[in-house]
């Protein structure tokens, strides 16, 4: 991307929160009375029209004003994050006080209030991602004798329980002999990631000098098991504010983004590309993410639980939402989640 001296980008910065908030063509005669460029009005129109040559702006016809282009759109965004100290407005913070003190402590239910009071407050749609499956602490495991040979198997994080199912083992076990196993595996398996344990059960599995017990080595293929449905399982955690979609985008793009949240692959590539960064990213029409949505945009940050595994929340909007406002809004929404997540 050219760079652009402080005259022209000033200009260009004019056009688009000018575009944002009017949703009009912006001429040059609109800048001169509403800003202060210190040029001439013939001097804004040729940085215009250099602006244009350049494919910041366009304009949509003849004798119109310019509008922003997603070149356009993307350097405004790539500004307000590098040079711009955004704040949030007074009300947010006592908003999402008040919504995340959630009954029970429990992680799935504050991040949906979480996904619920940014869509209401930004009048878009919002998302939210949980953490990978894999990237979750286990806490224990236990086993329960059902009846016969079937066990119960339970698997728990820090943030409850991760995956329960019954099981039927080659004979029947008394609740002493499963407790024993249980106490054996969970000294080796607490504190671990779900991915660390299922590396680590793998190797024990084709280890025979390792795992010498049939009741442990049983327990411990079925777990496995669990584990891998577990992370294939792995979907979004809540999508808020349907209802917003219709005032800006067509029922094609409602579809798209419908069908692009319900693909398990898609949003595990979006949490992996999101995730190395740790912070704010904003997406300036979504066609390298699904080429439908090239009128759309999404603005998205990480948050973490108090293992560091990390989820993601955000909204989808226009291309033309308005970013200085939107932008500390996610963040701010974001960074509380971690902190909570964190305290609890």
């Amino acid at each position: 991307m050219e760079h652009l001296d402080e005259r022209r980008k000033k200009i260009l910065c004019s056009i688009i929160q000018s575009h944002i908030e009017l949703n009009v063509p912006i001429g040059s005669f609109f800048i001169t009375q509403n800003f202060s460029i210190g040029v001439s009005p013939a001097t804004i129109r040729n940085t215009m029209a250099n602006l244009e040559d350049l494919g910041y702006i366009m304009q949509p016809h003849t004798s119109a004003g310019r509008v922003p282009t997603e070149k356009g759109y993307r350097f405004y965004v790539d500004t307000l994050l590098e040079e711009q100290a955004l704040s949030v407005n007074i009300s947010l913070p006592l908003e999402l006080s008040d919504k995340l003190q959630v009954p029970g402590k429990d992680n799935g239910k504050i991040v949906k209030a979480a996904a619920q009071t940014l869509s209401l407050y930004s009048h878009y749609l919002a998302i939210a991602i949980p953490p990978k499956t894999e990237d979750i602490t286990l806490r224990r495991i236990k086993f329960v004798r059902y009846e016969g040979k079937k066990v119960l198997v339970v698997l728990i994080s820090d943030e409850g329980t991760i995956s329960n199912k019954i099981i039927t083992l080659d004979k029947i076990y008394t609740q002493k002999q499963l407790d024993k196993a249980a106490v054996c595996l969970n000294s080796q398996f607490r504190g671990l990631t779900i991915k660390k344990v299922q590396e680590y059960i793998t190797h024990q599995l084709r280890s025979d000098r390792i795992v010498c017990d049939q009741l442990i080595a049983s327990l411990l293929a079925f777990c496995r098991e669990m584990i891998a449905q577990e992370a294939c399982n792995f979907a979004f955690d809540e999508l808020s504010g349907a209802s917003n979609l219709p005032d800006f985008a067509t029922m094609k793009q409602i579809k798209e983004i419908l069908r692009a949240i319900e693909d398990r692959q898609f949003m595990l590539k979006l949490l992996n590309q999101i995730s190395g960064s740790n912070g704010i990213q904003v997406f300036v029409g979504m066609n390298n993410i699904v080429p439908a949505l090239n009128e759309l945009s999404m603005v998205i940050s990480t948050y973490n639980d108090k293992k560091s595994a990390n989820g993601a929340i955000g909204i989808i909007g226009p291309t033309r939402m308005n970013y200085k406002k939107l932008i500390p809004v996610v963040d701010y929404t974001a960074k509380t989640l971690t902190r909570i997540l964190t305290e609890i």
